[in-house]
């Protein structure tokens, strides 16, 4: 026996209330997605993780001058050391200056491997062991700039490089402060090591450094990131406006040259054929004389050069018999009778000094004071 079921249309349900059993999601702001919490971390990588361990084994090797032969040998126990702890292996090789990392059965990070590469590459950079072994932090990482190739000419290599690190390393000191890294700078290249964000910002300084771009500029820039980061409204917007500007000055000294060619301006058309030989003899009727006449008129051609020649040669030796031009005699101006010093006074007045005693008084005083102590005298009376 057939069941029976409803005939007709079934009911269902409607593309709105579908909508509307759908759990909307909560608005949030993209700015608060974007950022980090604090003090968040990723979680370490254990052996939880990966309990089977690697496949297969994995090896780097690196080289290293022979100046870091003392330093690799005083501290590769520390080496050993610090990569034991991660199950990786390390070779020092003084005969063949190497350095080799390589993964055992007990590694169980996949990832470390490429640490202790990084690791044993900052230490043949002449990075101090202390700062390489940050290198195996998970939040650590580190970047090695090669600017050799960067400068053709040697001696302007070597003031850029001098430019980076700044009297005294300033300069350096203050990018390290900025970016939150550790900074070498060895031979030919620079060894950075810090966080991600950091290791951009300084391999953006050192290539613009090498370009000619004073590190001044960037160090600016990085002053005000870093007071625009403290703003949590400032988060989310361009901060094009706020960043300085500098505009570039390119001052090229480069030589012009003494004779500049005026390039003419472009014809389509072919210049005209010179005229040869034949076509100039036909124009001046030369061509259709005899040969004897031809003959004399080159002898009177060389005789008139030869008069105009020897005219030239006499007119130069007589130069020398040509007597040169006198200058004119200045008369010597008369001594005016106002400005003539008058002897005879001066004499007398150096008389009337030697006579006259110091402090004491001249005739006309001598006079005045008589005439009033006779006055006084009077009153008296």
């Amino acid at each position: 026996m057939a069941s029976s079921l409803p005939i007709g249309p079934v009911p269902v349900a409607g593309k709105s209330e579908f909508r509307n059993q759908k759990s909307k999601p909560e608005s949030k702001d993209e700015s608060e997605l974007l950022t980090v919490p604090d003090g968040w971390k990723e979680p370490a990588f254990s052996k939880e993780d990966n309990p089977r361990g690697l496949l297969e084994e994995s090896s780097f090797a690196t080289l290293f001058p022979k100046y870091r032969e003392a330093y690799l040998k005083e501290c590769w126990p520390l080496v050993q050391k610090a990569l034991n702890e991660h199950h990786v292996k390390a070779t020092l090789d003084l005969i063949e200056g190497s350095m080799t990392v390589c993964t055992t059965k007990k590694t169980f990070d996949p990832y470390i491997i490429i640490r202790a590469r990084d690791l044993i590459k900052l230490l043949a950079r002449s990075v101090s062991f202390e700062q390489a072994v940050r290198i195996l932090q998970d939040d650590i990482a580190c970047d090695i700039i090669k600017i050799g190739s960067l400068v053709r000419n040697k001696e302007r290599f070597v003031k850029r490089r001098q430019r980076l690190i700044g009297p005294k390393g300033s300069t350096l000191k203050a990018l390290e402060l900025l970016t939150n890294c550790y900074i070498m700078v060895q031979g030919n290249t620079v060894s950075a090591i810090g966080p991600f964000s950091g290791l951009k910002e300084v391999r953006k300084v050192v290539l613009d450094t090498m370009k000619n771009i004073h590190p001044i500029y960037n160090i600016k820039t990085l002053m005000i990131k870093r007071e625009l980061a403290k703003d949590s409204e400032l988060r989310s917007q361009s901060w094009e406006r706020f960043l300085p500007h500098f505009k570039h000055k390119n001052v090229n000294k480069r030589k012009e040259p003494k004779k500049k060619t005026v390039k003419k301006a472009y014809t389509p058309f072919p210049p005209p054929q010179p005229e040869s030989q034949i076509d100039k003899e036909l124009a001046s009727g030369e061509y259709f004389l005899k040969a004897n006449q031809k003959k004399r008129q080159k002898m009177e051609a060389i005789k008139a050069k030869q008069a105009e020649a020897l005219s030239k040669r006499q007119e130069e030796r007589n130069k020398a018999f040509i007597p040169p031009k006198e200058k004119t005699v200045v008369k010597p101006k008369e001594v005016s009778t106002e400005t003539k010093i008058d002897v005879a006074a001066i004499k007398e007045k150096v008389k009337k000094a030697k006579n006259k005693k110091l402090g004491a008084l001249t005739a006309e005083e001598v006079k005045l004071k008589v005439e009033a102590d006779e006055k006084k005298k009077k009153k008296k009376k």
